[in-house]
C-alpha cells in the first residue's frame, strides 16, 4: 500500500448554505471549492493550511447529523470554546480526559465535533 494521508472527509448535511455559514463563518475555515454541476454541489472547506479537508455534502442516502467524532485540533482550546459560545454554539467542556483536554459541539445538522488540544 502507498496511502500517505487522509485527503477529504465527507460530512453529511441537509443545507449546504447553512453548513457553509457555520464551517466558514463560525469556525473560520477556508472555502476551497464551491462548485455545482446540475443538482450536485461540491462544497469543500478546511482550516487554513490543513492537509485534510471536509466536503459538506447533501448526498442521497447519507444521514445529516449522523457523523460522530470528527476531531479538530486547537492551539487554544479555552479561547476557541469561548468564541464558539459567543457565537451561540452549545459547547460541552472542555474536559480533561486520559488522552488530553477536549470539548464537544455540533454543527447545524447535529454532526458531533470534538475540539481537542494538541496531544
Amino acid at each position: 500500500m502507498t496511502i500517505t494521508q487522509v485527503k477529504v472527509l465527507t460530512v453529511p448535511v441537509s443545507d449546504q448554505d447553512a453548513a457553509k455559514a457555520f464551517y466558514a463563518g463560525t469556525l473560520g475555515f477556508q472555502v476551497l471549492a464551491d462548485n455545482s454541476d446540475g443538482p450536485m454541489r461540491w462544497l469543500q472547506v478546511a482550516p487554513e493550511g490543513a492537509a485534510t479537508s471536509i466536503v459538506l455534502a447533501a448526498l442521497p442516502g447519507a444521514t445529516p447529523g449522523g457523523m460522530r467524532g470528527l476531531m479538530l485540533e486547537s492551539s487554544d482550546l479555552d479561547a476557541d470554546c469561548a468564541t464558539l459560545r459567543e457565537a451561540g454554539v452549545a459547547v460541552d467542556g472542555p474536559d480533561r480526559l486520559p488522552w488530553g483536554r477536549q470539548a464537544t459541539f455540533a454543527d447545524p445538522d447535529g454532526n458531533e465535533i470534538v475540539l481537542t488540544e494538541k496531544w
